[in-house]
Parts: C-alpha cells; structure tokens; sequence
C-alpha cells in the first residue's frame, strides 16, 4: 500500500494496520465462539436418555427432545457402546481434554451437558455437526469415552438393548465399528437427525421406563428373516433414516393426514350389531333364491364402509375369563329372544344384569362336560387334547360345546349363522369362546382341506343327506384322514318317519364316501344318541367302489381353494406318498405346537426365502423372543384383561404359538393374497382361516380384545383404502381393546393420523429406520354425526 501511494504518512500507515488487526482479532474471537457451542455434538448421543428420564435407562433410544427436532440427539439412534469400555467413566478429564482448545466456553459447554442442562441448539449449528458425528464413527476411542462420561453406571444398564442384534446376542466388537463406520459415510444428510423417528408417547414411555425388555426387538420382521443370517439382522444407516422420515413428515404435513379424517356413524338397520357383509340388505333383497341360504352367505358392499358402529347404550368392558363362560353383562348383549326361546334348553337365561349360560345345549341339557366326556367313553381313541386338538363345530348355538372344550385342551372353531337365533354368535365371542357367523349354503366354508381332526354336530339343523350330500360332501373336504364326524341328532335315537328316512338315507350316503361308523352309542343322562365316523386314510376303499357315486373331484380340482369357490357334490382323492400333507397323523398335542410339519423339508423355499424348514424355525423362534421380550412385558398390557386375540397375517402361526401359556386363543388369518401357510397352522395344533381384508370380517362388532398385525397394511394399500380397513378394525375391536402394528414408518404415521380422531390412546408409536412398531387402544368414544346412508 506505501509502496503504491509514497505520500502517505507514517500515521495514516499506522492506523490502517491497527483496522486491520482489530479486524482479524475480531474474525478469530467469532469463529472461536462458534466452534464453542458445537464441539460438545459428540457427547449428546448418549446424553439423551438421561435428559428425558433420570431414573432408568430407555431401551429403545430417542428422547422427547430428539423426536421434537433438537440438533445433536439423532444420532444415538443405533448408536453402539462399547463393553470394553467399563472403566472409563471415572475418567472424564481423558475425553475432554482433545476438546479444549483456547476458550473459557469450550471448556464450560460440555460440563452443562454433563448436568442434564442441556440448553436448545441454535439451528445454525447443524451446519457443522457432520464432522462431528464422522469423527465419532471412526475416532473409536474418543468417543466411547465420552459415552461413558456422559452415562457413567447407566451406560453399563443401557449396553444389553442397545447391542443386542435380531436373535438377542450381542454384537462383536467388529460389528459394532463397522456400524459407526456406516454411520460416519452419510455426512451429507447428518443434520436431519433432529427428525428422528422415535416417537414415544407419554404413557408408552413411563411403562418402559422401568422395564428392561426390548420394545421392537427386531426390526422388520419380513426383512429381516429374509437375511442369510438371522441372528445378526441388517440395519441402515442413520442418515438413510433420517432422509426417509424427514420425508414421510414432509409428504404427511403437504397432505393433511392429521386433520383429514372425520369419522361418523353408520347407518345401518342392524345399528350396533352391524355386520357390513351379512347385513348387506341391498343386495339380499335382489337375490333370485334363499333356497340354500343365500341370504345368510356373505354380501359384501361394493364400497366397504367407512363408519363407526354404534356401541349398545351401557355399555362396559366384558368380564373376564373364565367367569365370562358363565355369564356377560346384558347391556354389552341386550338381547333376549334366545333366551326365551332356549332357555328350557339351558342355552342362556336373563338374571338382572347379567346372562347367564348354564352350559347346556339341545343335545345336552345337563351340561357340555357330561356330554364331551361321553363321546371320549364311546369312543377312547378320540383323545381330546392329545390326538384330537382341532375340531369343528358346525351350528354351535351359543358355543358352549367348544367353551367346556377348553377343559380338555381342546381348540373348537364354532360357526353358525346370523339368523332367528338371534345373537347367538355373539353371545358365544362376549363369552370369550371362538366363533364366527357362517352358514353351510353354496360355497366352500374358508378353511383349507384335511385340517380338522373332529367334527361336530349337534342338532346342528344341516339337511347332509340331500342333493347328493353336497354339505356333507364339504366336511369330507375339511376333515383330516382318518379323522371322525361326531353327529348328535334325532336321527341317530328316534324312530319317527321322518328321522327314519333321514338315517337310512345318511347310511346309504356316508357308505358311499367309505366312511366307517365306529360307533353308535347313547347318553342316557341327556337321553341323546351319537353316531361317531371315520374317514379312510387311504384312496383303496374309493378305488373298489362299485358305483362313482359321489364322484371324485377332477384332479384339476385344488381341494385348499376356498374363498368364494362354489360347493360340488364331489370327493377330492387322499394324498398318495409318505412325505404329502395328511398322508399321517400329526404329533400329539402339545409336541406338535412346535414341531416342524413332517412335509415340510429343504427343498420347498419358505415365505422368507430360507428353505421352508428353516424359514418355519426361525419364525417360530423370532415370535417367542418378541412376545416373551416386548408383548408380554413391554407394552404395558394386562393379559389379564386379553381373551379374544386375532393375527390378521399370521404366516406360520408363530405369534399365536408364542402365546401358549396366556389364557387367550387367536384367530389366525391367512389373507387371500399372501402364501397359503393356513394348513400348517392347523398341523401345528392351531385354528384359523382365510380373509380378504378389503372386505369386512364375518363377526360382530366389539369381539376381540386385541388385534395384531405384522405388515399387514402397507400390503392393503395396494389393493384397497386403509381407511375402510381401519374402520373395520374398530368395529370388531373392543372398546379399550389394544391393535399392535408392526409395518412401514409411513404406514405406522398414517394409521396413528387415522387413530387419533378417534380418541384412541397411542400408546406407543417407534420407528427405527423404514420399519415401526405401534400399540394403540380404542376408546369408548363415538361421534355423534351420522352418515348420510350405508
């Protein structure tokens, strides 16, 4: 500058040089207080569980801080601490000291964290904070030690959940660097983490405060069983997460899922027994013929309704099992034509506020317990709860048969159809028995071929001899080889005309289906007789048939198709081969609960890729963990308070498996277009049946206690409205009934926007990853607007 302007004096040079230094001095002061207030980022990830909740550890990671947005907390989401490191804590001055440079702030901002003072995080440091979170993923030693600074003992109580991979294991030391590692390699999207997409609700937080089980022990369930290697599972990174949920919020708040959804009542005839499919008076009334009971079949709208059913004026929580076997409260059921009708029967009676339920039926008035343990003398080889576990029930009445059945470890899926018995399948699920509303008319009942080891039929009102035994024909379908038809009526005992007319022709039919009756006997207590009979376990007795009568079915025939097929009077051949589905009987009850199906083997691939006796044990094994480490524990459920349960995609039955030992049973629902897995659900000792979901479900409203779903509805979306499916999940949920969702981050989000409407009390929402875990429980609440038609 001198050099350029030789005039300028010797004063002028110095103040330009005092400017300049002011200047500099000034730039470094600023850049020192910036680097200041950001340095201590390494530290926060494991400083966040002790802001949100002093007095224990939370497993499952994210703070109320984190979910709100604050900078610095994402990144402990996966974050993994280090066994090894268990001495250091008493250390802190080892880990502070590369971080003090030449301030007073530097030193004192990390002492603030350490207090659990934590002040909010300007935005603008998010700028810098992505060579922090680099330097933590591959400065191994720093960080750790400021990990356990910041814990101290807690640290020690987090590491088990925090490091524990898919099978419960911990991780080895290599695992653990290569996923800070991987962490470390998404430094472009690091200031995302404040959108964490951990997200849990009050109460969901308290419950698990003090409770070590895991939460959502594993992930994606689907994708992870898909891993070569399940024990280790396979995570994303964090800033893959983190994009994906800054995404999934920015399309939820552009398209209004919060505010979107107005519930209203529905206006049905049927009112608080609305059954959307069976009560479709629309179409019953433009059907040519009721001749074969069409018009207790399903008929489904065209558009599935999007309302809420009304809950019956005085409405209160069921009782609990097993006194609900005996009675209900009457304001949950205000029903009592049956009552009158029956009661002499012993079916049910009204005392005050409550129905009561004797435990007798038409066939056996004296009580159901007499009456099974009459068929089991009568025939010794019939076992209940040992070589005979799954049975049917058709025409159940109030299902007191199969309630008493739980006596003898003996699962009964009862069916009957809405009809003048006015509510007698909802007097038997209010009882805590299972049942669903069902009719034997023109289809295919929803059950796959050869499952069930005992039918029964008691007075059960089906005319099996007629139209060359079309219905009798169909039980031929469902039951197992070498399983037996129990069949309690007049005809087995009375010798009027028309019984008379009836048996021989029952005779003549079931000869024909080489069926062999092993018994007839009679209850004199009950004053009833039974006929008891088998079905060969081999083709030899069709093949020697004089007449092909009833023919057998096509070869092209599949005898497990039954949604919506057709009923034909004909009989599918038995399996030929050691290694084919029922070509032998299964396990005992309960060995066979978790034994691999005998036809089952390596050479099949299973749902999850694996060959299909792989992908069947590791299931079993991954519902086992889930429920013992999260459902049981981890939600805050009283299982007392759990009696009807449903999976509504249940694969291998592993989720109801896993239940054995709670006094509960579960529907397992195999839906239309998933893996026909149903019949190694029965083979297991188990019940269940098929269900498209698009459709409303074939019982009566508020009938199961709790309803769990494993990717189930980001599936639906593709071929349905969520919504409709979620108004159905609120009609046949009870009110304060839990629904347990394990789905897609964006599908957990968009039914939680559905639920809260709703007044339903989330009770734990968490995501980790593309993958969330949601518990919500229904309300007692209804809107009082109703729609405009149903």
């Amino acid at each position: 500058m001198d050099g350029r302007r030789p005039s300028s004096s010797s004063s002028s040079f110095c103040t330009t040089t005092t400017v300049v230094v002011f200047v500099a001095l000034c730039l470094v002061g600023a850049w020192m207080m910036t680097s200041s207030t950001v340095f201590p980022l390494e530290i926060s990830p494991n400083k966040k569980p002790v802001v949100k909740q002093q007095p224990a550890p939370v497993n499952f990671g994210a703070s109320e801080d984190a979910a709100s947005g604050n900078a610095g907390e994402g990144s402990g989401k996966f974050e993994d601490t280090d066994n090894n490191d268990t001495t250091v804590p008493e250390e802190p001055s080892n880990s502070e000291a590369p971080e003090e440079k030449s301030t007073e702030n530097m030193a004192e901002k990390p002492e603030e964290k350490l207090e659990g003072k934590e002040p909010e995080p300007p935005k603008e440091r998010e700028e810098t904070k992505d060579m922090f979170d680099d330097a933590n993923g591959k400065s191994e030693g720093q960080s750790d030690d400021v990990k356990n600074n910041d814990d101290g003992d807690k640290s020690e109580e987090k590491k088990d959940d925090e490091i524990t991979n898919e099978s419960g294991d911990e991780k080895p030391d290599g695992e653990r660097k290569d996923d800070q590692e991987e962490k470390s390699e998404g430094d472009a999207t690091q200031e995302e983490q404040p959108q964490i997409e951990e997200k849990v609700e009050e109460s969901g937080e308290k419950e698990q405060s003090s409770n070590p089980n895991e939460v959502f022990p594993d992930g994606a369930q689907s994708e992870l069983l898909k891993e070569s290697n399940t024990q280790n599972g396979s995570f994303p990174t964090q800033a893959a997460e983190s994009k994906t949920e800054k995404e999934v919020q920015a399309s939820s708040k552009s398209s209004g899922d919060e505010t979107s959804y107005r519930w209203k009542l529905c206006n049905s005839s049927a009112s608080t027994d609305y059954i959307p499919c069976l009560d479709n008076e629309k179409a019953i009334k433009k059907l040519r013929s009721t001749k074969h009971y069409e018009h207790r079949e399903r008929h489904c709208p065209e558009e599935p309704p999007t309302c809420l059913v009304p809950l019956p004026e005085g409405y209160k929580r069921p009782i609990e099992w097993p006194k609900s076997r005996d009675k209900v409260w009457y304001s949950n059921v205000p029903h009592t034509k049956l009552a009158e009708y029956k009661g002499h029967q012993n079916w049910v009676k009204v005392s005050g506020d409550y129905l009561l339920f004797p435990g007798g039926g038409t066939q056996f008035k004296n009580g159901a317990l007499h009456y099974i343990d009459t068929i089991q003398q009568a025939l010794p080889d019939i076992a209940w709860g040992k070589r005979s576990r799954v049975i049917l029930d058709v025409g159940c009445g109030v299902a007191s048969f199969g309630g008493y059945m739980f006596d003898r470890d003996v699962l009964t899926m009862s069916f009957a159809p809405k009809d003048e018995h006015e509510a007698q399948v909802q007097f038997a699920l209010e009882r805590g028995i299972p049942a669903i509303s069902a009719v034997m008319g023109t289809k295919r009942l929803p059950y796959p071929s050869r499952v069930f080891d005992v039918i029964h039929c008691a007075r059960c009102r089906v005319p099996w001899h007629i139209e060359g035994g079309m219905l009798l024909l169909e039980l031929n379908r469902l039951l197992r080889p070498g399983g037996y038809f129990v069949w309690s009526a007049t005809p087995v005992y009375q010798k009027l005309p028309e019984d008379v007319e009836i048996w021989n022709a029952m005779s003549t039919l079931t000869k024909s289906m080489c069926w062999k009756m092993v018994n007839k006997t009679k209850d004199k207590l009950n004053q009833v007789g039974m006929a008891i009979y088998q079905k060969p376990m081999d083709n030899n007795c069709y093949e020697k048939r004089s007449e092909n009568n009833p023919p057998l079915c096509k070869e092209s025939d599949a005898a497990d198709a039954a949604w919506n097929v057709p009923l034909e009077a004909c009989m599918h051949k038995l399996p030929v081969g050691p290694t084919v589905r029922g070509a032998k009987w299964p396990e005992s009850w309960p060995q066979r609960l978790d034994k691999t199906p005998f036809w089952i083997d390596g050479s099949q691939v299973g749902v999850y890729g694996k060959p299909a006796n792989e992908d069947f044990e590791a299931d079993n094994a991954h519902w086992k963990r889930v429920v013992s480490k999260s459902y049981l524990n981890g939600m805050g459920i009283d299982w007392s308070k759990v009696r009807n349960v449903m999976d509504m995609r249940a694969v291998y039955g592993g989720f109801a498996a896993a239940l054995k030992d709670q006094k509960v049973w579960v529907m397992n629902i195999v839906p239309i277009d998933s893996p026909d897995t149903l019949p190694i659900i029965y083979e297991r000792g188990l019940f269940g049946m098929y269900h498209d979901w698009c459709e409303s479900f074939s019982t009566y409203p508020r009938t199961y206690d709790l309803l769990h779903a494993d990717h189930l509805f980001s599936k639906l979306k593709k071929r349905c409205k969520l919504l409709a499916v979620f108004a159905e999940v609120d009609r046949v949920l009870r009110p304060q009934g839990k629904l347990i969702v394990r789905d897609t981050a964006d599908t957990i989000n968009e039914l939680e926007s559905m639920a809260k409407p709703l007044k339903w009390e989330v009770r734990m929402t968490y995501t980790k990853g593309n993958e969330g875990l949601l518990c919500v429980e229904k309300s007692m609440w209804r809107p009082k607007e109703v729609e405009a038609s149903t």
